[in-house]
């Protein structure tokens, strides 16, 4: 009798420490996940701040107004322009 408590005590001693093993692993990966998900969190504001940014980059008016200041351009009198079409894209008018 005494060898089956002394049996039944180490058992249970394992799936006490097997449990204990088991939350402290799911504690620290559910800490883990939750900092990813922050960092996913951090990185979408700062994807879309670089898409405003982008955007406010590639602002017609912004670079039509660097070319005309730093770079000295204008835009072409309309007589100036001239109209090339290609042969290939003539012959798909037809």
């Amino acid at each position: 009798m005494a060898r089956i408590n002394l049996l039944l005590l180490a058992l249970l001693t394992a799936c006490a420490l097997g449990l204990v093993t088991s939350q402290h692993k799911a504690r620290k990966l559910f800490a883990e996940l939750e900092r990813e998900q922050e960092l996913a969190r951090q990185l979408d504001v700062e994807w879309g701040q670089l898409q405003l940014e982008q955007s406010t980059w590639a602002m017609h008016a912004r670079v039509e107004k660097i070319a005309r200041d730093r770079l000295h351009m204008s835009v072409p009198d309309v007589q100036r322009n001239q109209v090339v079409i290609h042969a290939a894209a003539a012959e798909a008018g037809r």
